[in-house]
């Protein structure tokens, strides 16, 4: 193995799934990076407050053996956001996700602004637990996979509850380390504009895909292509 690629292999790929999704969510992205040798740990968030996120989150980056990338779907690129001052984290990459600045939940991103398409079709429990309908699910977080697979989808969903949207960071990581976004330009879930001013306000190095919300799983390779770019940033120093 070359000096470049056993840099490559020592970095560890931290990935972190979104509310109304579990770590399965990013299975074509891992069977991807361990086909090049990359480490990979998913995060199986609680999805219950931001705290307890960034601590299931804190925990998968103190388990890697070395430096890490850390990447962020949804709601998850506020989680990122607060964990990612770790300095084993030396890079983070936003994948539709939401990117608050310290101070701010991901719900003061959305203030003033109508609920998007995906949120009008969601369902709370009377214990504060968020879930989107099979319908909604198919229809506005999925729309470009197969109706079947955005079923399962739907179905094993991760309930989120409604409070995590009020928890305020108080870390900015990508102020502190360099940033990739992936905007998905056919979200239903998060504005694609609403995505293209967070990553213009990080300075990140941005990718534009025709996708939905479902990017990681609808277009698996580009997505593993910008965290490839973001290993081999990191590696490179």
């Amino acid at each position: 193995m070359s000096a470049s690629m056993t840099a490559v292999a020592a970095v560890t790929v931290v990935l972190v799934h979104g509310a109304f999704a579990d770590g399965s969510s990013w299975s074509k992205v891992v069977s991807r990076l361990q086909g090049k040798g990359i480490e990979v740990i998913a995060v199986q968030n609680p999805l219950t407050s931001l705290a307890d996120d960034v601590t299931a989150t804190r925990r998968a980056i103190a388990a890697a053996p070395g430096p890490v990338v850390l990447v962020g779907h949804s709601w998850a690129g506020a989680v990122i956001t607060q964990a990612g001052d770790d300095p084993k984290v030396k890079a983070l990459v936003y994948v539709a996700a939401f990117a608050p600045d310290a101070g701010m939940s991901v719900g003061d991103l959305g203030k003033g602004k109508p609920p998007s398409p995906g949120i009008q079709n969601a369902v709370v429990s009377p214990d504060g637990f968020m879930t989107i309908s099979k319908k909604g699910f198919i229809a506005n977080f999925a729309q470009d996979l197969p109706e079947a697979e955005a079923a399962v989808l739907a179905v094993s969903q991760g309930p989120t509850a409604v409070r995590v949207f009020d928890d305020k960071l108080t870390v900015a990581a990508w102020r502190l380390k360099p940033t990739w976004y992936v905007v998905a330009r056919q979200d239903r879930m998060i504005d694609p504009d609403g995505e293209r001013a967070m990553a213009h306000a990080m300075n990140a190095t941005i990718t534009e895909l025709d996708a939905s919300h479902a990017v990681l799983l609808s277009r698996p390779d580009e997505v593993t292509a910008v965290i490839g770019d973001a290993i081999a940033a990191s590696s490179a120093k």
